[in-house]
């Protein structure tokens, strides 16, 4: 069963379209998709804030973090996480991030220990 990142040349350089017959095992396994997307390309870390509403003091929490340079790869991260019930949002320009409480906990039990 190929899969649309194995191919010639560079992913971000090229296009990554899912075949229909994937996008439905998608939709109905967006925990297994996640799950390889975060343990090939992302990142269970502590974040930090020294700035909480109007008050200055650290604020410490987890956080999941996806990155690639593949708009197509992080646009089926973001679908999967949709399909999930897991909010996201772009952090930087190629990462998205998992911050609220309980989406960092549905995505722990989705994605596991990073291997």
């Amino acid at each position: 069963m190929p899969v649309p990142q194995h191919g010639p040349g560079r992913k971000h350089d090229r296009p990554i379209v899912l075949e229909p017959w994937q996008r439905v095992v998608v939709e109905q396994h967006p925990g297994d998709v996640l799950r390889g997307l975060f343990h090939s390309d992302g990142a269970r870390v502590r974040n930090w804030a020294t700035r909480v509403g109007d008050e200055v003091r650290r604020h410490d929490y987890p956080r999941w973090q996806f990155s690639n340079r593949s708009a197509d790869i992080r646009d089926l991260c973001c679908w999967a996480l949709d399909l999930a019930g897991v909010a996201w949002r772009h952090s930087q320009e190629w990462t998205i991030s998992v911050s609220r409480r309980a989406d960092v906990a549905r995505l722990d039990a989705l994605v596991g220990l990073k291997a």
